[in-house]
């Protein structure tokens, strides 16, 4: 994503070779920035923001705990606790996605 190649130029990090072009750079999933003498043109781009959240879809929970795990329990493991409904896991594991 571009936002992740928004860079501080004194921060870049090296990810090519001397000479390395700007489609080869991209291609390797590197950001390329030629504009600044004396910085990495082509730079290892900044890590993707994840969060964690609780599924929606019941069906699409994986179990966390046990039966008859107490809500604080579960939170306590960092797994999400809903009560509802019958038939799937109540204490189940975050999905990570990217913001």
């Amino acid at each position: 994503a571009k936002c992740q190649c928004k860079v501080v130029p004194r921060e870049r990090t090296n990810c090519g070779y001397p000479g390395i072009s700007a489609a080869e750079c991209k291609k390797i999933g590197c950001c390329f920035n030629a504009s600044v003498p004396s910085v990495p043109w082509c730079y290892n781009p900044k890590p993707k923001k994840v969060k964690k959240v609780c599924p929606s879809n019941p069906y699409a929970r994986i179990n966390c705990g046990h039966p008859g795990i107490k809500p604080r329990e579960c939170t306590r493991k960092g797994c999400c606790f809903r009560a509802h409904p019958a038939g799937v896991p109540w204490c189940f594991y975050h999905r990570v996605m990217e913001e």
